[in-house]
């Protein structure tokens, strides 16, 4: 009879314990979720991925370029851009963080010596120990140090996304230099003809050959290639100095333009080994879901009895010295706690851990969503700069060779300056678009490789 009422509290506790793991094993698995979603988009998408043409093998994003000069850019961004190190630095506490979390299934041991004294009585010194420890019992702090464990994984792969960004943006603000330098030779090459141009037409003017509307407008003309070189030469700085602060530094860039385009490479011929699947960003995206569902269970078992244990040495004597190495008084307590009402506090926290959960899953989604979107985006990108880059070189042959006709004829007198003048304009615009054509070819192939997860190597 003495023992019927802890045998109807054991009852008690086991019928809640019961109650909450059948509440924690009824939740969706959003995690299975998101790889279901994942597997769907690489059977549909990644078939329709491989039928460009393979140009060279790439592994990773610095594999596309082979240049020293380049590759000394990059290492400097990695070592001293700002952004770069503040995440970081968000990393490496993210890690403390987690290492505090781990600490929580330790016992932990603390000491305290005190002195009291008394009017018209000696000084009192009492020294304590304490142990406690809460045990484990339901797994919820191996729980909380696998969230902290996922959690602390997710920033190492955004921290990954954020190095694969940054050596995209110094390959293209490179590349970037040599489109800068291209057009100001070519306006350079426009402007010489413009003036030569304006004196011919001047001179011609001058004999009575010409008017004076056709003087002003090659005058406008050579204003107008004047200023658009003047725009040039300025977007080359502003270049620089977009370069200067990816690499981290204020000192000016003693670096001059490549003559040419450098080559390069991607390939998509091995396309399901560079498929979403290496994209940082969907790995921090899937590890964000885990450790959401990982929070949600740790919600769930905190509604359950917990377990602690404490032991604790004291003594009290009249000096410090008996007070320390005397026999000390122990006393060992166990403690069960069973959480009853704390005003919706728990249910709350657990119905807020499940929508993070499912919160979590749906920004996966996005992830992936804007994933495949830039995959597209850029491959129809690739497929249609191929096409102009073609086009366009095949019309500046046939306007060369109509120039050269054209430079042929006026010199017989066959033809008019102004027709000449015409088919020079049209010339050099077109020298000007496939040269822009050319570096947003190459620029999107950058874009391309971080779309398929071609990072940087870690180191």
């Amino acid at each position: 009879m003495q023992n019927r009422p802890l045998r109807y509290l054991g009852l008690f506790f086991l019928c809640l314990s019961l109650a909450a793991c059948s509440a924690t094993e009824s939740r969706k698995n959003f995690a299975n979720l998101a790889k279901q979603e994942l597997n769907k988009v690489s059977s549909e998408k990644v078939s329709q991925w491989d039928t460009l043409d393979t140009v060279a093998p790439a592994s990773h994003l610095t594999d596309l370029i082979q240049d020293p000069v380049l590759d000394e850019l990059i290492q400097q961004a990695l070592t001293a851009n700002p952004n770069l190190q503040s995440t970081l630095l968000t990393l490496q506490s993210s890690l403390w963080e987690l290492k505090s979390t781990q600490g929580n299934q330790l016992p932990t041991v603390d000491a305290s010596v005190s002195s009291k004294k008394a009017k018209e009585s000696d000084t009192n010194y009492s020294a304590d120990i304490s142990v406690s420890w809460q045990l484990d019992v339901w797994g919820t702090l191996a729980n909380t140090e696998q969230a902290a464990s996922k959690t602390l994984a997710s920033d190492e792969a955004l921290y990954q996304a954020s190095r694969d960004t940054l050596v995209a943006n110094v390959m293209k603000a490179w590349l970037s230099l040599t489109a800068k330098q291209h057009a100001i030779n070519i306006e350079q090459q426009r402007l010489a003809l413009l003036e030569a141009n304006e004196k011919r037409i001047i001179k011609r003017f001058k004999n009575g050959l010409d008017n004076l509307e056709k003087m002003d407008e090659a005058r406008t003309s050579t204003s107008q290639s004047r200023a658009n070189l003047a725009q040039f030469k300025e977007d080359f700085e502003v270049n620089k100095r977009e370069l200067q602060l990816l690499l981290g530094t204020a000192e000016p860039l003693n670096l001059s333009p490549n003559t040419d385009y450098p080559k390069v490479s991607l390939t998509l011929d091995e396309l399901p080994n560079q498929s979403l699947q290496r994209r940082p960003d969907l790995k921090s995206a899937y590890l964000n879901i885990e450790a959401a569902d990982l929070n949600t269970t740790v919600a769930y078992k905190n509604m359950l009895p917990s377990i602690s244990l404490s032991a604790a040495l004291s003594q009290s004597a009249d000096s410090p010295r008996m007070a320390l190495f005397t026999s000390p008084v122990w006393s060992l307590v166990a403690q069960l706690t069973q959480p009853l009402y704390q005003g919706g506090k728990l249910k709350a926290a657990r119905e807020v851990a499940k929508l993070n959960t499912a919160k979590a899953y749906q920004a996966y989604r996005n992830t992936l969503l804007t994933a495949v979107n830039e995959v597209e985006n850029a491959i129809g990108q690739e497929k249609v700069l191929q096409q102009q880059v073609s086009h366009i070189r095949e019309a500046l042959a046939s306007s060369r060779s109509n120039l050269a006709q054209y430079e042929k004829k006026y010199r017989s007198g066959l033809v008019q300056l102004s027709d000449l003048i015409a088919a020079q304009k049209t010339t050099f615009d077109l020298e000007a678009q496939l040269d822009g054509l050319i570096y947003n070819h190459l620029s999107n192939r950058i874009t391309l490789g971080v779309a398929l997860g071609l990072g940087v190597q870690q180191q």
